[in-house]
């Protein structure tokens, strides 16, 4: 037993990386006294970036190996969770670089958001990876409670401790609820092992499978709470709101692709063979889903004042796109996710990377900040252009990309319907996204002062982030390659 462990954490060394990252980051906070708080800092972002940094060679290095069950088979490791990770890991790196950056973090907690992003990053690569419903609470929870502290980051704000406590609410009842859902499973199934579960499906009885619905249902919540969506989406817009903006970029980054990645291997394990009526039901509640969760987000992104506020009901209804790729339930549609969270990824990260300087500068993030920007920073107000056009999924950008392979795989199955909502709710989404670019290139600005976030060496790293952006609409077969070739372990 002993040596099957050491051979098990041997194929956990990321993970493992990260822990010791995490650990080492306390040490320094704790060593350092306040008299040279600043050089502390500066180890804190350079040992986090070197944490980050290995963690990811090591996931590169193991993409395309042969998946495996690890610590008595509660851990898959295969190349579906491994890009998955790295997605996760870029994100919490452009995070950790944003919070460095911004003002809406106070300067005295700038350490702990950075020990904080690597505990819910560990939180999130565990639940990406988990094959039982044990490790897969665990990992929830994990990179939930430290969510929690992460959104009241700003203790003299009133809103951000409101965003706080609306998440630990709800994000409690909402795990309790799962947990009641993952015990009728096991009642019914007699196993917490999600390969055992594919063959204990196929033997339900009727009356067994009717039981298992409203614990399926349950166990949905748990989920669906993680990735906002509709009707688990309430605390979304508030939570980001009052969070500090480089929290509200990371929130809508890793914890969102942590649990979407989760949803698809949950579902392509329990239903991939399964044609009980069971499945039927985890089908059309995906499908009603995803639709209002799309139809929701954009909707409601409309009457935003607030840039910040926009962008987490975008964020909503991007689930919500993503959610159409999990209803797939085949390497098609797994593919396609994949794809979409990375090209989410780089713009979301361009988005509040100028969102946040903006709001810097002028105190608030509202859409008016950004009037006349086209002609006080060019460069910025281009990569601003390219995403939300991205966002909205205009071609030849990666984001049209990204839409179309989703709307693809959905067609392939003939979910007509939902292909013309996706459609529909991309056109409703122009309207918002075109709110602030008609903003920055029609509109006089409110003084010519500069923003004083848009230094060099910024604008360098917001133009590189933004490259994907652009490059992927266009060079996007190799990525897509590299996606296809990352398969879910279900045996």
């Amino acid at each position: 037993m002993a040596l099957n462990y050491l051979a098990s954490i041997s194929h956990y060394v990321p993970e493992l990386i990260l822990c010791l990252t995490m650990a080492g980051l306390i040490l320094i906070e704790s060593a350092y006294d306040r008299g040279v708080k600043g050089s502390a800092k500066g180890m804190m972002y350079w040992g986090a970036y070197l944490g980050l940094l290995c963690s990811f060679v090591y996931l590169f290095k193991a993409l395309g190996t042969e998946p495996l069950q690890i610590f008595t088979r509660s851990i898959v490791i295969d190349s579906f969770g491994t890009l998955a990770k790295m997605i996760m890991v870029l994100g919490t790196a452009g995070a950790i670089f944003l919070g460095r950056q911004s003002l809406d973090i106070y300067e005295e907690v700038k350490s702990e958001f950075v020990i904080l992003t690597i505990g819910v990053l560990i939180g999130g690569m565990l639940l990406v990876s988990a094959n039982n419903m044990l490790l897969f609470y665990i990992g929830i929870e994990t990179l939930s409670i430290l969510s929690y502290v992460m959104a009241s980051l700003k203790k003299n704000d009133e809103r951000s401790s409101e965003a706080g406590l609306k998440y630990s609410l709800y994000g409690g009842v909402t795990a309790g609820l799962m947990l009641f859902g993952m015990s009728h499973i096991f009642g019914v199934l007699g196993t917490i092992q999600f390969t055992e579960i594919i063959p204990a499906m196929a033997a339900l009885t009727k009356a067994q499978a009717l039981v298992l619905m409203p614990a399926f249902l349950l166990f949905f919540v748990g989920i669906g709470y993680k990735i906002a969506c509709v009707p688990f989406h309430m605390w979304s817009p508030d939570v980001y709101e009052g969070s500090p903006l480089p929290v509200t970029n990371f929130f809508s980054i890793v914890p969102k692709i942590a649990g979407i990645v989760a949803f698809v291997r949950v579902t392509n394990t329990f239903f991939g063979g399964d044609a009980s009526i069971v499945r039927e039901t985890w089908v059309v509640l995906l499908m009603i889903a995803s639709a209002l969760t799309m139809t929701v987000g954009n909707v409601a992104a409309i009457g935003q004042r607030s840039v910040k506020r926009m962008l987490a009901y975008s964020s909503i209804s991007h689930a919500g796109v993503m959610m159409l790729g999990v209803l797939v339930i085949d390497d098609l549609g797994a593919r396609a996710i994949l794809f979409y969270a990375v090209t989410y990824l780089f713009m979301t990260l361009a988005a509040f990377f100028i969102t946040s300087f903006v709001q810097d500068h002028y105190g608030n993030d509202h859409f008016e900040r950004f009037n006349g920007l086209m002609k006080k920073h060019p460069l910025m107000s281009i990569v601003m252009v390219i995403v939300m056009f991205s966002l909205a999924g205009l071609p030849p950008l990666s984001g049209f990309v990204a839409k179309f392979n989703i709307l693809a795989a959905v067609v392939s199955k003939k979910y007509y319907v939902l292909a013309v909502i996706a459609a529909l709710n991309s056109v409703v989404s122009l309207y918002y996204y075109m709110k602030v670019v008609r903003l920055m290139v029609f509109k006089d600005a409110e003084s010519d002062e500069p923003v004083k976030g848009f230094i060099f060496s910024n604008q360098v790293v917001i133009t590189v982030i933004a490259l994907p952006v652009l490059l992927l609409g266009v060079f996007w077969e190799k990525l897509i390659v590299i996606a296809g070739g990352a398969k879910i372990f279900l045996q």
